[in-house]
């Protein structure tokens, strides 16, 4: 798993706010509070540009065991320490297990489904949110291997209970 910073590899420092930041690879620019300590900064969409490779990973997988299905994503170069990956890697290890022990989804679909959900949790969402966003991507795995909505009852309560019990741990 690769660490800090994608350019020099130096810390991560986090700001008390936003500043207007340039990202190295793309040179778009956008508001963060995240950047290096020598003040480099890449932008979520760059950062999470080997996410296809989870996808291809999972769909290919025939392991029961999400933990050895999250072992196998961390050891992919583009798994970052600190990356918004983690927002999508433990849910699509769930899901992928869920169907390698018979469960009825299209996985695919569920996988493309995750990635869109967990794109949208900004980064830092543990430190700044009080929500882990590895934690919350095991309630978007409930929610979307019982098809969940926010009418949806039981399913919905599931989810957020999946959601709290993987903070409570």
């Amino acid at each position: 798993m690769n660490e800090e910073c994608l350019i020099c590899e130096a810390p991560l420092e986090y700001l008390d706010a936003d500043e207007a930041m340039e990202c190295e690879l793309c040179h778009k620019k956008q508001n963060s509070k995240t950047r290096c300590v020598n003040g480099h900064f890449v932008c979520d969409e760059c950062h999470t540009s080997g996410m296809d490779g989870i996808i291809s990973m999972c769909l290919n997988s025939r392991s029961e065991d999400p933990v050895e299905i999250m072992e196998e994503m961390m050891s992919m170069p583009s798994c970052h320490m600190h990356g918004l990956e983690h927002h999508t890697m433990v849910s699509s290890a769930l899901l992928t297990a869920y169907r390698n022990v018979g469960g009825d989804i299209d996985l695919k679909a569920a996988l493309y489904e995750m990635q869109k959900r967990g794109k949208q949790v900004p980064g830092g969402a543990c430190g700044f949110w009080g929500a882990c966003g590895a934690g919350v991507s095991t309630g978007m795995y409930v929610s979307v291997a019982l098809k969940a909505t926010p009418l949806a009852g039981d399913a919905w309560g599931l989810s957020n209970q999946m959601t709290a019990r993987a903070h409570d741990c």
